[in-house]
């Protein structure tokens, strides 16, 4: 008879976007922090390692050429070029890892959650996080002390259009307090590994129930 401890479950690939500023980079940190089964997805990318970096960990490092066979041969779920440099999410360690049980941070923009989305739907689980307002927004950006004007100002140039592309999104979170945003984005994580499509050897389980 089957046991209700012999359900598994199918990881997720969990997106977090926003625009710079609306505390993207904190929430995955934080949720990487206290999920065990959450892991952040690790790109294929063409930049040269820094110090301090580690194959496997931080990135997949590959030469021009390996990537452009790489892309040849589909193995990317999403792929983009950054500042001259290209970066893939790799399809075969995502899918080994969903087969397990495992699931996946994916700090993309909105170009990268419809690319995810376009390939593996049944497996994507996206928010976008929304600031408060484009002035608690920019706030926040010259708070950091990180960044000069110019780039401050580009930053908020490109805001109006990520946050255009909200609607393509399976959540909205506004962003008004961190602690707050963070508890409900962890809720809708929980809440998304429940649904009944991840939980294997349900049906089976309740026709045993059932008869």
């Amino acid at each position: 008879m089957a046991d209700s401890q012999d359900l598994t479950r199918r990881g997720l690939m969990f997106i977090l976007s926003s625009p710079s500023g609306a505390g993207k980079t904190t929430i995955a940190r934080k949720l990487l922090a206290v999920e065990d089964e959450l892991s952040m997805s690790v790109s294929v990318t063409t930049r040269p390692q820094r110090e301090g970096e580690v194959e496997g960990r931080d990135y997949f490092f590959k030469t021009p050429d390996e990537y452009a066979a790489l892309v040849a041969e589909d193995a990317f779920l999403e792929w983009a070029e950054v500042f001259g440099n290209s970066y893939g999410t790799p399809r075969a360690e995502i899918m080994d890892g969903l087969a397990l049980g495992q699931d996946f941070l994916f700090d993309v923009d909105w170009q990268g959650a419809q690319q995810l989305s376009q390939r593996a739907r049944a497996d994507v689980v996206s928010v976008f996080l929304l600031p408060p307002s484009m002035e608690e927004l920019e706030h926040r950006l010259r708070s950091r002390g990180t960044d000069d004007e110019a780039v401050i100002q580009g930053r908020m140039a490109r805001a109006s259009d990520e946050i255009s592309h909200w609607d393509a999104y399976d959540y909205v979170v506004i962003n008004r307090d961190l602690e707050e945003c963070f508890d409900k984005v962890r809720t809708i994580l929980h809440a998304e590994r429940l649904k009944r499509e991840r939980q294997r050897g349900l049906i089976d389980f309740a026709r045993e129930l059932m008869r």
